[in-house]
């Protein structure tokens, strides 16, 4: 197995003690448009089961939230890393490639699957560039929400 093991980064469930810093975490203003508020993602997570979010943590501080969740519909299901976000004052500093690849392993391992969805809006050329250099490729599909598809196949 090819482990892409981060020894310095790890993730903690979103709960009440950590809800209210993971909500402070912000992206550039720029950047606004391609992922939805961390607390829309909470209270998205709140309502449907399926959804697991969590900070993102360099030893122990807080850079960065992301939500995944496998969702069994329609079969054989799909495992999606659905949002991710560095914030603005740790972006720049390849934090990008080393949490994906972090959150790989935790999602082939958590979910025993063989493959990744994500989607992405055709504009965030940074995201898409950081994806495929990854290893995610385009399917052709389009998410309800008219981004593009990506898949990651171990």
């Amino acid at each position: 197995m090819n482990s892409h093991s981060d020894h310095t980064l790890h993730f903690e469930a979103v709960n009440s003690r950590n809800r209210a810093e993971v909500e402070h975490l912000e992206v550039f203003a720029e950047q606004s448009g391609f992922i939805e508020s961390v607390t829309q993602c909470l209270q998205e997570a709140d309502k449907l089961e399926l959804w697991r979010p969590v900070g993102i943590y360099d030893l122990g501080m807080l850079i960065g939230f992301a939500m995944y969740g496998y969702f069994p519909e329609p079969a054989p299901g799909q495992v999606w890393l659905d949002r991710l976000l560095i914030d603005k004052k740790y972006q720049g500093k390849g934090y990008g490639k080393r949490v994906v690849l972090a959150l790989l392993d935790r999602l082939r391992t958590e979910y025993s699957c063989d493959t990744i969805y994500l989607s992405v809006y055709e504009t965030n050329s940074h995201a898409i560039h950081l994806y495929q250099q990854i290893g995610f490729h385009f399917n052709g599909e389009y998410d309800t929400n008219g981004e593009h598809v990506m898949v990651y196949a171990f």
